[in-house]
């Protein structure tokens, strides 16, 4: 517990010291370099790959991702479960032009917040309250125009492993609206970083992009669809990573949400 608890504090310091200067770099660039975009986005998709690299080689967390194969060409939406800031790193690399939704609150930041707007993250303006999805929407429009992949997290925050899902009616109202394919996407990474953990813990998060829902649902069958697809997936491979063993201390909670599961579909495994 021990040396893992310096491990996460060493993989903290370089994630801050590393992460800094570039939000620097690239901020100053959107606003005297704004031609020079590319070059913005290959220093971003560069930070994701150096973040997954400290990841493995400080901490022990291994990134697995697979099921690239399912994201469509063109513009789309991801829709991912979200568990830690890994999943923006392990995603990322598979986007090609990506769009994140974020909080206007992290745009607001100097030079991170420039960064971010320049390399086509969407705001989300939660003070404006039933304005701001319409506001957002717009962004999102233009953004799958332009051929970007659109990356939402439907539950709006990260959620511990086996937590009550509890989807948000936003995803479900792009859906409607823009006419794109939604590729959903499971993953394990709360597992090794925990929501309200400051330890970091080895082994191996993964990431699944699933087969895309294409458009024409109705709101209710498409919530339904999206949110079996991201929730059994997930669940069957929290469970085979814990029948592999896991480095962490299990809490209560979490032990007993494994052993329903386990009795639910364990037999399926």
């Amino acid at each position: 517990m021990i040396i893992q608890a310096m491990r996460s504090i060493v993989f903290y310091l370089v994630f801050f010291i590393h992460t800094i200067p570039l939000a620097i770099v690239v901020g100053l660039m959107s606003r005297l370099t704004p031609g020079a975009r590319d070059q913005g986005k290959a220093i971003a998709m560069y930070w994701g790959r150096a973040n997954l690299f400290f990841l493995r080689w400080i901490v022990g967390i291994r990134t697995k991702v697979s099921g690239a194969e399912n994201i469509p060409g063109g513009g789309c939406i991801i829709g991912a479960k979200h568990q830690s800031d890994w999943d923006i790193f392990a995603i990322l690399p598979h986007t090609e032009e990506p769009a994140f939704i974020a909080k206007k609150e992290l745009l607001d930041i100097p030079l991170f917040g420039w960064a971010a707007r320049w390399i086509n993250t969407i705001s989300v303006d939660r003070k404006k309250g039933k304005d701001a999805l319409p506001l957002m929407m717009e962004e999102a429009r233009a953004a799958l125009a332009r051929g970007y992949r659109v990356v939402i997290f439907p539950e709006g925050t990260r959620r511990a492993p086996l937590d009550e899902p509890a989807y948000r009616s936003g995803i479900v109202k792009m859906y409607r609206a823009l006419d794109v394919p939604v590729v959903p996407v499971a993953l394990t990474s709360g597992l090794y970083w925990g929501r309200n953990s400051l330890v970091l813990w080895p082994g191996t998060a993964r990431a699944k992009f699933l087969p895309p829902i294409m458009p024409g649902l109705a709101a209710d069958e498409f919530l339904a669809t999206l949110t079996n697809a991201i929730e059994t997936e997930t669940n069957r491979m929290v469970l085979e990573d814990a029948r592999e063993g896991l480095a962490r201390p299990i809490s209560p909670r979490l032990r007993e949400a494994l052993a329903r599961l386990e009795t639910q579909i364990g037999d399926k495994l």
